[in-house]
């Protein structure tokens, strides 16, 4: 057998590779039933469907014609990891809306394509709905701004 599609190949490897996990971590929790469900049943049952998911997507990776697989795209990487780690840290020391914007910003430049026009409407929206989400509809404590800390 030849793998055609490395692509799909590796993505349904990495289902299986996930499911597989869920099911070791959930290992040590209570089952229950499917009437009564323990802590471990979601879990197990979600890794169940991502090995049967990863099955059906590697057996697509020996019958379906794929592009190959492209260079790792290291800028978006890095762009988006800064971006994570700036919102952890933006969080306790700038607030939820600037480092909610700082995070956006770097995830909208990490992109292929980007419109500071579409950026900045992107922005607004993002935050206008993760304040309604969080804040207001959640009421979790996090202050908006650094002076309000």
């Amino acid at each position: 057998m030849k793998i055609t599609s490395t692509e799909d190949f590796w993505a349904g490897l990495m289902f299986i590779g996930f499911g597989v996990l869920a099911i070791v971590v959930a290992n040590d929790y209570p089952m229950g039933s499917a009437m009564r469900m323990g802590p471990g049943y979601f879990p197990v049952a979600v890794g169940a469907c991502l090995i049967a998911i990863g099955a059906i997507v590697t057996a697509g990776g020996f019958r379906l014609q794929g592009e190959g697989i492209g260079s790792f795209p290291w800028r978006a990487m890095l762009l988006l990891s800064v971006g994570f780690a700036s919102f952890a840290w933006g969080m306790d020391h700038l607030g939820f809306v600037p480092s909610l914007a700082i995070l956006i910003i770097l995830a909208a430049v990490s992109g292929r394509e980007f419109r500071w026009h579409e950026v900045l409407i992107e922005t607004v929206a993002l935050i206008v709905g993760s304040w309604a989400l969080f804040i207001w509809g959640l009421g979790l404590p996090f202050p908006l701004f650094p002076w309000e800390r």
